[in-house]
């Protein structure tokens, strides 16, 4: 059955499938349509987080046609992404971390970095438009209440959405071509699960990230595994996907739930990063925070206003700030005009990535003043630096998006994108983050609570050592077991 016709037993409208086929007609012609090649692939090392997870990368169309080499068929398992943001890239990290800590070989697989293929060229519109989108709606409120929150929060939650996917997911599948087809595929972002079933590969994971369910996500044909019991319900359910219709549900087999999608190095590590926390404050050293800048500086008023909140704290060795620009440097450039004072308080880490290991590994056991700001222009290390800075901070400062599940006290900042608010939700809900706070003002009282406040890091704590006891951060494993499981 054509997947953008029927989406578990919902017949999709004549309309929806013709706008769907036009869709990809689209494609075809700005790209064109490479079914007809035979791309090679080959597995090659990944020299930036190859030595800390075991990870290497999958190339694709590098060598001659249909050549296929480096693959092992017991122990590799394929993480597919895309880079659309770091969002995307950090799960695929955790879903690495946990396959190598359990004896496999992950098989980094990035559809977006195929460039002279259609899969790329499509992938890349796409995300270029989703970017533009989300630079605009934080500099414009009508942009963001009358198209960007709807279209994130109603827009992709719709079946006929998922039935365009579907259509544009035929293109990206050719670079799947002479992957083996006995490897499982664990897939970070819809894309390359809906690539992988239409190329044949037999076994597929569909790693949903939101809170918020969204037939944007469906890859009928895999294994869908959510973080949470509410996106289970949601989900199963096809929960407003077509209006207020009762639709088909998903079958059983389709859908599971597996807990957050942590490292292994940070689920492994819960119970004696907390305790260090706790003693930082009892001892009344400074309180580490960490800001996290991304989509190309989005956010940056925010994340200022809070930096000069807390300049007197730094000098006062109440507080120590960890900045991760990412891969923009320009923001940092962007934020010695908006704070002034840092530039000559701030000690920069830039491209060194070996510093940055070493900062991070010692800041753990060691004491860490001032502000210290972090950018990297390769992408892996770009994002991986947020999860080593992670096991040292006291608070991670971020928007409500994929780290909303991650195991270390969280303030959350405004969201980008309606889906993102239920992130937040169910952090404060399981105690381990706080509610969205939605502006200046109230982000700032947080900041002063978290500081001058006895009980609120040490409750965020507790409840995240309480969280581990119930496995609600073991996703990453569970859903590596499912796709290995799937061969048997």
């Amino acid at each position: 059955m054509d997947k953008s016709k029927v989406i578990f037993n919902n017949v999709q409208p004549g309309s929806v499938y013709r706008k769907a086929v036009n869709s990809k007609k689209k494609y075809q012609k700005k790209f064109g349509d490479d079914s007809s090649k035979n791309y090679s692939a080959r597995v090659v090392d990944n020299e930036y987080i190859g030595d800390i997870l075991g990870v290497k990368n999958i190339v694709v169309g590098d060598s001659q046609e249909g050549f296929c080499s480096g693959f092992d068929p017991d122990k590799g398992i394929i993480v597919g992404n895309i880079r659309m943001g770091f969002g995307h890239y950090r799960i695929s990290m955790a879903i690495a971390s946990a396959a190598n800590s359990m004896g496999y070989v992950p098989y980094w697989m990035d559809l977006n970095s195929y460039k002279e293929t259609t899969c790329t060229k499509v992938i890349s519109a796409q995300n270029d438009l989703y970017s533009l989108g989300s630079r605009i709606s934080q500099k414009s409120r009508l942009f963001n209440k009358i198209v960007w929150e709807p279209m994130n929060y109603e827009g992709f939650r719709k079946l006929s959405y998922n039935a365009a996917d579907q259509k544009n997911a035929e293109l990206m599948a050719p670079v799947y071509e002479n992957v083996p087809k006995i490897i499982p595929v664990v897939a970070t972002h819809v894309w390359p699960a809906q690539a992988a079933i239409h190329a044949g590969m037999r076994y597929v994971v569909n790693a949903i990230p939101d809170n918020w369910p969204m037939a944007l996500h469906f890859a009928e044909g895999s294994i869908h595994t959510v973080q949470t019991h509410y996106a289970y319900q949601g989900y199963r359910i096809c929960n407003g996907m077509d209006g207020n219709k009762v639709l088909n549900p998903m079958p059983e087999d389709s859908l599971k739930y597996t807990g957050h999608y942590i490292d292994h190095e940070l689920v492994s590590n819960i119970e004696k990063d907390c305790a260090r926390r706790i003693a930082r404050k009892e001892a009344g050293k400074p309180m580490r925070f960490l800001l996290t800048i991304g989509g190309a500086g989005a956010q940056k008023e925010i994340f200022a206003a809070i930096i000069n909140e807390l300049m007197n704290d730094i000098k006062n060795k109440k507080a120590a700030l960890y900045v991760n620009i990412g891969d923009y440097q320009n923001v940092w450039e962007d934020l010695k005009k908006m704070v002034p004072g840092i530039e000559g308080i701030a000690k920069t880490h830039f491209n060194d990535w070996n510093d940055t290991r070493k900062f991070c590994e010692d800041a753990i056991d060691g004491d860490v003043e001032g502000i210290h700001l972090f950018c990297h222009k390769n992408i892996f290390e770009a994002v991986y630096a947020t999860n080593l800075l992670m096991r040292s901070c006291d608070v991670l400062v971020t928007k409500p998006s994929e780290l909303s599940f991650y195991p270390v006290p969280k303030l959350f900042i405004k969201r980008i994108g309606g889906h993102e608010q239920w992130g937040a939700i169910h952090s404060a809900e399981i105690g381990d983050g706080t509610l969205e706070c939605r502006d200046i003002p109230h982000t700032l009282q947080m900041i002063r609570l978290f500081i001058d406040d006895n009980c609120t890091l040490k409750d965020m704590c507790d409840n995240i050592v309480r969280n581990k006891s119930l496995g609600i951060y073991d996703g990453a494993y569970e859903v590596v077991k499912i796709a290995m499981g799937m061969k048997k």
